[in-house]
């Protein structure tokens, strides 16, 4: 790997981290800087989830003071790691080409969740209204299900989390963002895990990435705690849409 390519990797690698924090989708910025540098589109993958991984650990630390404290966290955190490993599992036995074609909508839809909150909320009910088994299933369903898309994929999970979790919880946007940043964090330890030992990792791209990550997604946390919230949910609408988008382009061309 030449300069120019260990520079473009660092580069990727700050931008991803602080766009995770902030809004998610930072594998966007990574996926395509590994493809840039020579590498097939699974291993780029693999070695991308591997990357980011130390982002979203820092982004828990910037964020550990809006995180709830009680039982949420405990019951979401085997949820979190099983749909992980079944997304991981499925990314290394199955065609990536159908999934591609779904992904765009998948995004798009969690990010019209999240900017139609408010009338969302006014028809199915707001979640201090709803029963709190009822809330509590669904919390663990939109868990489950992103976690799975977390392990196969990745880009955009943080803009699908805050979308679900923004529209169930009673709650801030930066509690939920500190919330999304720990439980994308627990899916980059699974990924981690499963494609150090059975995925094409490749191990000079992490040594460049990840240390750039965990600089970005400490500075990406600090600064969403001073974001106001409406600034904060159209930044992350923002980057939803264009990931959507950009993703829809990629698989229909």
């Amino acid at each position: 790997m030449d300069l120019a390519n260990a520079a473009l990797l660092l580069a990727a690698g700050l931008a991803a981290g602080t766009v995770n924090a902030v809004a998610g989708g930072g594998s966007l910025i990574t996926f395509p800087a590994l493809l840039a540098v020579g590498l097939p589109p699974v291993p780029a993958n693999v070695t991308n989830s591997v990357s980011v991984f130390p982002g979203y650990g820092a982004a828990v630390a910037g964020s550990w003071m809006d995180l709830p404290r009680g039982r949420l966290l405990v019951t979401l955190v085997p949820t979190t790691i099983v749909g992980a490993l079944v997304g991981a599992g499925l990314l290394l036995v199955t065609p990536a080409r159908a999934f591609e074609v779904v992904v765009p909508f998948l995004v798009l839809g969690a990010t019209a969740l999240l900017a139609f909150q408010d009338p969302l909320r006014r028809l199915v009910g707001h979640p201090r209204d709803v029963p709190t088994r009822r809330r509590g299933l669904t919390i663990q369903v939109v868990v489950a299900l992103a976690s799975v898309y977390g392990g196969y994929f990745g880009a955009a999970v943080g803009v699908m989390l805050v979308a679900a979790l923004a529209l169930v919880l009673d709650a801030t946007l930066a509690r939920v963002s500190a919330i999304k940043n720990l439980l994308s964090a627990i899916i980059g330890l699974t990924t981690v895990a499963v494609f150090a030992l059975a995925g094409p990792v490749n191990w000079a791209g992490v040594a460049l990435l990840a240390p750039a990550t965990l600089v970005g997604g400490y500075a990406g946390a600090r600064l969403v705690r001073r974001l106001p919230s409406k600034l904060l949910k159209a930044i992350i609408v923002v980057f939803g849409t264009t990931i959507g988008l950009y993703l829809l382009w990629r698989a229909l061309r």
